[in-house]
């Protein structure tokens, strides 16, 4: 009886080749802009005890009633697969003692994992990126989380997306906010979406966002945050839009655009392809590229002191699709041992190759005649044959002179062939 091939579990991939290249393109050039704005890397448990999330997701948030990978130890304490990362970055913060580094910059990246229904760049495993500025409750902070933001999309080759920006004011002009629309959506109750009569009175602000055509005739005359905001919001919302032009950074304004959780306050963003753009095309209804915001109440939420903090994430799976497949990058050189009583010499001379910095791979097995050949098929910048005539006479072939005599000067110089 023959036994089956386990398969991959559904909503997960296995990502090899020129995706692989893609996806690893996009977290080098992740962390070497995080460097550059100075965003301390840090590294979290995929797990977390589940009460770390469904007190700063929010109970009743899909992600927490729907989604969440969570499980029963051994112990019997309930545990839960990560299904983002600020919610554990903010218990850290408050159990390691990181308050002592406010204002505190870091960044991360790695796999989430989210019970839902699979569909193009959305998946059961999936992957971020993400930057978080805790301690700062200025809007410079914003500023540069969004400068920062903008800078890696352009250094990704993804120049087809645009910041949408909105405030949701502080806690009061929020608040206020709130309960005009739960007054204003009353009175239309009946003709909602089930989904937005369900929101209607926990969670208003979510309506503004459906996508349900039921809905949408009632979005537009909807009550506008601007409407109820503080001096001091309105002036917060001021600095980081002047911040933003100053920095060099395009948006637009989102009045739709929101975050339902109680803890968000001023700052809301995503940066979404143009319409008609290579990018939309390439994303489908998956349009928001990166997103985030500012979430001064979160702390609390966990039992910590109130701590300003703001922060985005980005699908890597997203962003590779954007990026567009990626082959791999061409090899320095490739050593041919073309007769097998130098075979030591080869290694030995792969080995020095490396270790100064050149990419490096070796043939010697086959055929000893279709080496070369083989080697030639590659297209590496250089091939080094060693015993095709003897060792005094391997030559170092390429088509990149500069190369050429690098490679030469390195393995002759260091004695691993006598002669050029």
């Amino acid at each position: 009886m023959s036994k089956k091939t386990p398969q991959a579990i559904r909503g997960t991939q296995d990502i090899f080749g020129a995706d692989a290249e893609a996806f690893a393109f996009v977290v080098e050039t992740f962390e070497r802009v995080r460097r550059l704005y100075r965003f301390r890397r840090v590294e979290m448990p995929v797990f977390e005890k589940t009460e770390v999330f469904a007190r700063s997701l929010g109970e009743t948030t899909d992600v927490v009633s729907k989604e969440m990978y969570s499980f029963e130890d051994r112990g019997g304490e309930s545990l839960t697969l990560r299904p983002e990362f600020t919610a554990g970055i903010a218990r850290a913060f408050l159990t390691n003692g990181w308050q002592q580094y406010a204002p505190l910059k870091v960044a991360t990246h790695g796999p989430l994992f989210r019970y839902e229904r699979p569909q193009k760049g959305r998946y059961r495993q999936f992957h971020q990126i993400d930057a978080e500025v805790i301690g700062a409750g200025e809007p410079q902070a914003d500023v540069e989380l969004l400068a920062m933001a903008d800078q890696l999309l352009k250094e990704l080759g993804i120049n087809d997306v645009t910041l949408h920006l909105n405030t949701l004011g502080d806690g009061a002009s929020r608040e206020a906010w709130r309960a005009a629309l739960i007054e204003y959506f009353r009175a239309v109750k009946d003709q909602l979406s089930e989904e937005s009569q369900e929101r209607l009175e926990k969670n208003p602000l979510r309506i503004l966002d459906s996508k349900d055509p039921r809905d949408k005739p009632f979005l537009a005359d909807a009550p506008k945050i601007d409407a109820f905001l503080s001096e001091e919001a309105s002036a917060f919302f001021a600095a980081v839009t002047s911040g933003l032009d100053a920095a060099g950074v395009k948006w637009v304004r989102a009045e739709s655009l929101v975050r339902g959780l109680d803890y968000y306050r001023h700052t809301a963003f995503e940066f979404i392809p143009d319409e008609g753009s290579a990018s939309a095309a390439a994303l489908g209804s998956q349009s928001t590229v990166l997103g985030g915001g500012r979430y001064d109440g979160l702390m609390e939420s966990l039992g910590g002191a109130p701590t300003p903090a703001v922060g985005w994430a980005a699908g890597i799976e997203r962003l590779a699709m954007l990026v567009g497949a990626r082959e791999e990058a061409q090899v320095d050189v490739i050593v041919v041992v073309e007769n097998d009583s130098f075979v030591a010499q080869g290694i030995t001379a792969l080995q020095t190759l490396r270790a100064n910095d050149f990419s490096a791979d070796m043939i010697a097995s086959g055929s000893p005649r279709k080496r070369f050949d083989k080697a030639s098929k590659i297209n590496p910048r250089a091939i080094l044959s060693i015993g095709g005539e003897g060792i005094r006479s391997a030559p170092v072939r390429s088509s990149e002179e500069d190369l050429t005599n690098r490679v030469a000067d390195l393995i002759f110089g260091s004695g691993i062939l006598n002669e050029r």
